[in-house]
């Protein structure tokens, strides 16, 4: 009897063994529609549930690494011409060129580039600075700050521009020259949601246009992912 139950789990392992070797073949090695389907799926899955929140402990932020997906902080032309244009706009807040020129990421970016961000405290986020919070629109928005209000205080607030805006977002829904770090609600057990959600440190250009595209592909199918 003993002898019949060992055969049967050899059996079962031998059997679990060759569905994996039979799987791995699968997506490794097999050139179908199936193969690349099976393959997609299931990087995203890793990297959306494993790979996402970890690096998200470890950055300090529900949001570590974003795509940008508008145009706003891009510069498309060299630093003096981009200046001469909005310079007036930025001597509003007392900043000079020689000042901006000290900011992170001088340059801007472009959109398809990957941002890694870290959570900070809102006390911490100073002039110049680029950071992410949720505003008016369905995604996250990355901005630079041009004035910080209250820094010491419980609710610091910042002004906010897109390098390659005009002007400031101003809506029904965002203000940009006073944006929260958070703001009142039911939801969470302590009355506030997050509006700051990090602040800018690396830019990987390009590289963002793997999540776009691949976003673009499951909102065909209806599925929405932010």
């Amino acid at each position: 009897m003993a002898k019949q139950r060992t055969g049967v789990r050899a059996r079962q392992e031998g059997d679990q063994r060759s569905f994996l070797k039979r799987f791995w073949r699968f997506l490794w090695y097999e050139d179908s529609v199936a193969s690349w389907t099976v393959s997609i799926a299931l990087s995203f899955i890793l990297i959306k549930f494993v790979i996402y929140p970890l690096l998200g402990l470890l950055m300090g932020t529900q949001f570590p690494v974003v795509a940008v997906v508008s145009d706003s902080m891009e510069h498309n032309q060299d630093f003096d011409a981009w200046w001469s244009r909005h310079e007036d706009y930025y001597l509003r807040y007392n900043v000079t060129r020689n000042a901006f020129t000290g900011f992170p990421m001088p340059a801007g970016f472009d959109k398809g580039d990957l941002i890694v961000l870290v959570g900070t405290d809102p006390g911490r986020i100073r002039r110049g600075d680029i950071i992410v919070y949720w505003g008016g629109k369905a995604y996250p928005i990355i901005h630079r700050v041009v004035a910080v209000y209250d820094a010491q205080t419980e609710l610091p607030r910042y002004a906010t521009k897109g390098d390659n805006n005009l002007g400031q977002i101003i809506t029904s829904d965002l203000d940009e020259r006073n944006v929260p770090s958070w703001r009142p609600c039911v939801s969470e057990p302590d009355g506030r949601c997050e509006v700051l959600l990090g602040r800018a440190v690396l830019r990987i250009p390009w590289l963002g246009w793997v999540k776009i595209g691949f976003v673009n592909l499951l909102n065909l199918f209806g599925i929405a992912v932010a």
